[in-house]
């Protein structure tokens, strides 16, 4: 699998990573996630993206594959300590959350915490990124980001606090790729991209019943884009991938799934290389025509 540098780190990523948040919140087997995870790993996938908020997610990472620690980046988020909806962004707060998440994770420092969607007001504030520098200094984390999207995203690449950003980039969800990614690029951040295939909120043909993707199903409703009305699923959704990837300055896309086998297929969706400047620039012509300036970079 093709790898990239993130940013200025000396961390050389799998263009595909693994996200936690799936295996968390709809309770995977123990067994489940081992299968899924060292299949990943035989893939050649080498980022692992967590949070302390995944319900269950950092234990059964810790339980699965903490034995191939040495084989992959590992990545969680803080704010977050008793689950989403809470919200604690004190320094105190912060630093605890780390220390359970790497006694979940079964290590000893993972390498990179990022702070998770905490407003532009938290973030002028200063104390969750200080309690973030903090926890380098203390050795719990290598590299310190930002997970978030629109204003508050811009705030944190032009504060020039973090080592990587990670934001919604997809095709349904372009703000980032004028509002931050080119800054970010710039300045020698690294990018994340999450949610890279917009949910694929187009796959059953009608509006999901899971709310989450109900944004991303209304806009696609309305960019109706040729590649996903004239192509079979999975070459779509391969399209949609390899565009979030084309974009410059991207250089790694979260995907979460419980499916074992979807790794070696994204992993063959991605043998193609970036999409065609041609493809590029006509996904990127739709959205101008189409978006206002309300479809905002989702969280």
């Amino acid at each position: 699998m093709e790898k990239r540098q993130l940013g200025k780190t000396d961390m050389h990523v799998s263009v595909l990573g693994f996200g936690g948040a799936e295996i968390g919140y709809e309770g995977a087997t123990t067994a489940t996630v081992a299968n899924l995870l060292n299949s990943a790993l035989d893939a050649g996938l080498n980022v692992i993206d967590t949070a302390e908020c995944y319900e269950s997610s950092e234990g059964l990472i810790g339980q699965t594959v903490s034995n191939r620690r040495k084989e992959f980046y590992l990545f969680t988020k803080v704010g977050h300590p008793r689950g989403v909806g809470s919200e604690d962004w004190s320094a105190p707060s912060i630093l605890q959350s780390i220390e359970r998440s790497l006694h979940r994770l079964k290590t000893e420092q993972v390498d990179l915490v990022q702070l998770h969607s905490c407003s532009e007001a938290v973030l002028r504030k200063g104390e969750a990124t200080e309690a973030l520098r903090t926890a380098r200094e203390r050795g719990y984390t290598r590299y310190i980001g930002y997970s978030g999207d629109s204003l508050a995203a811009q705030f944190a690449v032009e504060s020039g606090a973090f080592d990587t950003l990670q934001t919604s980039i997809n095709i349904a969800d372009q703000e980032a790729l004028e509002l931050t990614v080119p800054r970010a690029h710039a300045c020698h951040m690294g990018v994340i991209a999450k949610r890279p295939i917009a949910n694929a909120a187009w796959k059953s043909g009608h509006k999901p019943i899971d709310s989450y993707q109900h944004t991303y199903w209304d806009r696609l409703r309305k960019l109706d884009y040729e590649f996903i009305r004239g192509r079979a699923l999975e070459q779509s959704i391969a399209q949609a991938l390899r565009f979030t990837l084309s974009v410059p300055g991207v250089q790694v896309a979260i995907v979460g799934t419980k499916n074992p086998e979807r790794w070696p297929e994204n992993a063959r969706f991605l043998e193609a290389g970036s999409i065609s400047p041609g493809e590029f620039t006509a996904i990127r012509e739709r959205w101008d025509e189409i978006a206002p300036r309300t479809w905002v970079g989702q969280t």
